[in-house]
């Protein structure tokens, strides 16, 4: 039987939000976040490009402020990019829903 995305995504979140209520973030290997983040950024980058409406990737009701920035700096690092090319990048126009 074929895992949805939908119940993939459920476990996932299930099993990070217990290691997170224990305080064991250290334990979740590099690599599992790695494959995820680099998943769900690829996924949410194509649907964004395919329907040319943009959406909050994140419920802001469950991400803080410092927890958004980091993982924004993280990948702006991971792929070399420097603030002027977030600026431009920033300021393209955007169909939200």
């Amino acid at each position: 039987m074929e895992l949805s995305a939908k119940d993939a995504s459920d476990a996932f979140s299930s099993a990070i939000t217990d290691i997170l209520k224990r305080g064991a973030a250290a334990e979740i290997p590099d690599e599992v976040l790695q494959n995820v983040m680099t998943a769900a950024v690829k996924a949410y980058a194509a649907k964004i490009e395919k329907t040319e409406v943009e959406f909050s990737p994140i419920d802001n009701r469950l991400v803080n402020a410092t927890e958004a920035v980091v993982s924004a700096c993280a990948l702006i690092r991971a792929v070399d990019l420097n603030m002027f090319d977030v600026a431009l990048w920033f300021n393209r126009p955007s169909h939200t829903r």
